[in-house]
Order: structure tokens, then C-alpha cells, then sequence
């Protein structure tokens, strides 16, 4: 069977989400503090190579349900809840102490499926993880819970972990996990059923291999991971499935069994790919010096746009044109086309002048442009 060398492809990786189930990190209501601090030596290893590292982590709602003394049975969602806040507070605290020795900090971001489906959510989200990593802090994701209805949920951090990683661009995706990888079968019961290492397309056949739901206190299960890697491959982001032993990252860097998802791009091409995609609200009308700057790989910036077009608010996709009406690039503005207007021609000092309020250098940044 075809394989993926795990080493090589975490290597050359320079963003990485790990998503911990809620099974590993907790047993018996309380944190398992020594698997825990393999992972954080896992990730002290991955940002002393210069990669930049996110965890996507459950376990809240099984901590929080511990220290309420909610015992094991089915929670109605505003208990759930109610443990996701006590719980919240102990999983951050956790992952503070056992980074901080380390010479590592760590932030908490709580997400709900809006913060990826509304553009301007998506790029206030993608902007402040992406200022965590600059700073070199380690941001610690979960779903919000604590707010989150069932109609903006994810239900489950695998998806979750996807989301994330598209929006970094993340070249690697890890789910750790209590099972080693995608079986044809589910190998707890049928002793004939084949391990795959690799995957290169989610098709109803893959689909059908996945089982049901996961250990107890976990949401997920294959169907959830499968979805993920769908996420993750269009996302142009390589996903694997691990078991989560021991300092499992460095387990599976050398060589642990596992499942890889492979993606055709990388993520700087799918993003491209996704935002070439969209059908424009309106259009930034440029210069050709902006025009020159842009073919440079620079962002766009309001000194150089000349004129607006359509009604557009922040996150929304615009077409870039030259004065000719020329289509030089599509990409998701950062600001309204009312406030687009008022920055015309205006230089990066004088926006908060125009606006009244501090703002974003570019009107458009590069990496939400395709040329």
C-alpha cells in the first residue's frame, strides 16, 4: 500500500494544528497531566524547529462535569454548558502551567461555527490567530460552548480542528485520536478488517468505512474525522490519524501507524483556488502603480485605489481591476465599500483621520488575493 513519510511531511511544514480528544486528555474526570506534558514537549520540539503550532483541544465539558459532580449520564445542553464554563477555566489553567515551564504562551480562542461561515467573523478570526503566532504564542482553540446554540455549533472538534486549519493555512493537520488510523472495518469488531495508511480522496467507499460515535465523553468519531479530512484536503492541508500515546507527535514523526489524508495543493493554492471562486459584490479600481505593486506580491493598500464600485461590507469578495477595467485579482476586502470610499487615494497614516477610528493598513491583504 502507498504511504506518506510522516517525517518528511512534518518537516517541511511550517503551520500545525493538533487536535486532542477529550478521551486523552481526560480519564476518570481528571486531566491526565502526565500525557500532557509529553504533548507540550512535542510542541516545544515543533517551535524550536521555527513551526508555528496550534492546538485545538476538548475536554472541557468532561473537566467541568467532573468538578460539578455531574456523573456520566446524557446532559441537557444548558448543564452542558454550565460545565463547559467551570471546565473551560481548569483546561486553560492546565495548558498555562504545563507551556509556561517550557517558555511557551499560551492563548485561549473560543469559536462557534459562525466565526468561519460569516466572512467579516472569518477575517477578524484568521487576523487574531495570525497575530498570536507572529508574537510566538501558542493559541489553545475550542468550541464556545458556553454560548454556542445548536444551530451554530460544530458539535464536534474535529471539524473544528479543520476549520482552524484552513484558516491558518496549515500545511499539517494532526488528530490525535484513540484509534491509529481508517480501517475497511471497525477492527474492535472484525479481526479482518484492513488498515489504511494513506488516502488521497473521500469517496462514498471511504465513507462507508467509518463507524459510529467515539469513546465516551468524546462527540466525534471516524464519520467526524472523515468530514474533517474532506475540510482539511480541500483546504490543501495533509490530515493524519494517530493514536495519542506518549508524546504522540514525535511518535508519529517516527513512524507510528497511521492514516494520512493527502491534498493535490498545498494551502496557498486552494485558498487561491477558493477565492477565485467567488462571485465578486464589487470592484476596487486601481492605479497602475498599485497594479505593479500588486504583481510584486504586495497587498493592496487605499493610496492606490482610484475608484469604488458596489455595495460590499468587510470579509465580502471584490474584483481588482486596472482602469481599463482590466480584472487583475479577486480577493475579500477589509473594509465597506462606505468605508472604502472615504480611504481613496489615502495614505496609511491619514486612516484613522479619514475614518475616525484606527484601521488595517491594507484594503486588501495578499493572502486573502488571488492575482
Amino acid at each position: 500500500m502507498a504511504t506518506l513519510n510522516s517525517a518528511d511531511l512534518i518537516g517541511s511544514a511550517q503551520k500545525i494544528v493538533i487536535k486532542i480528544g477529550s478521551a486523552l486528555l481526560v480519564e476518570n474526570g481528571a486531566l491526565r497531566v502526565e500525557w500532557l506534558q509529553g504533548l507540550a514537549g512535542d510542541v516545544s520540539n515543533l517551535r524550536a524547529a521555527g513551526k508555528d503550532v496550534v492546538l485545538v483541544s476538548s475536554g472541557s465539558i468532561a473537566l467541568g462535569r467532573a468538578v460539578l459532580g455531574m456523573g456520566s449520564g446524557a446532559l441537557t445542553l444548558d448543564k452542558s454548558q454550565a460545565a463547559a464554563a467551570v471546565g473551560q477555566i481548569h483546561l486553560a489553567r492546565a495548558y498555562q502551567d504545563i507551556l509556561q515551564p517550557l517558555g511557551i504562551k499560551a492563548a485561549q480562542v473560543l469559536l462557534t461555527l459562525e466565526d468561519s461561515q460569516n466572512r467579516r467573523r472569518y477575517l477578524n478570526t484568521r487576523a487574531t490567530l495570525a497575530a498570536l503566532l507572529t508574537m510566538g504564542v501558542v493559541p489553545i482553540v475550542n468550541e464556545n460552548d458556553t454560548v454556542a446554540t445548536d444551530e451554530i455549533r460544530y458539535g464536534d472538534n474535529d471539524r473544528l480542528a479543520a476549520q482552524v486549519a484552513s484558516l491558518i493555512g496549515a500545511d499539517v493537520l494532526v488528530l490525535l485520536s484513540d484509534v491509529d488510523g481508517l480501517y475497511t472495518k471497525n477492527p474492535r469488531d472484525d479481526s479482518s478488517a484492513q488498515h489504511l495508511p494513506l488516502v488521497n480522496e473521500i469517496t462514498a467507499k471511504i465513507n462507508a468505512m467509518a463507524g459510529g460515535v467515539g469513546s465516551f465523553g468524546a462527540s466525534g468519531g471516524m464519520k467526524t474525522k472523515l468530514m474533517a479530512a474532506k475540510i482539511a484536503m480541500n483546504a490543501g492541508c495533509a490530515m493524519a490519524i494517530v493514536k495519542g500515546v506518549e508524546n504522540p507527535v514525535q511518535a508519529l514523526i517516527d513512524g507510528a501507524k497511521c492514516t494520512w489524508f493527502r491534498s493535490d495543493a498545498n494551502p496557498s493554492q486552494a485558498r487561491k483556488r477558493w477565492i477565485l471562486a467567488m462571485k465578486p459584490a464589487g470592484a476596487l479600481i486601481i492605479d497602475a502603480g498599485a497594479a505593479a505593486a500588486l504583481g510584486r506580491g504586495k497587498s493592496l493598500l487605499s493610496a492606490g485605489v482610484v475608484r469604488v464600485e458596489g455595495k460590499f461590507e468587510r470579509g465580502d469578495p471584490v474584483d481588482i481591476r486596472a482602469e481599463n477595467h482590466d480584472v487583475i485579482a479577486k480577493g475579500m476586502v477589509g473594509y465597506s465599500h462606505v468605508e472604502a470610499k472615504k480611504l481613496i487615494g489615502c495614505h496609511s497614516n491619514e486612516i484613522e483621520q479619514r475614518l475616525g477610528y484606527p484601521g488595517r493598513s491594507a484594503l486588501v491583504h495578499r493572502d486573502d488575493m488571488a492575482i
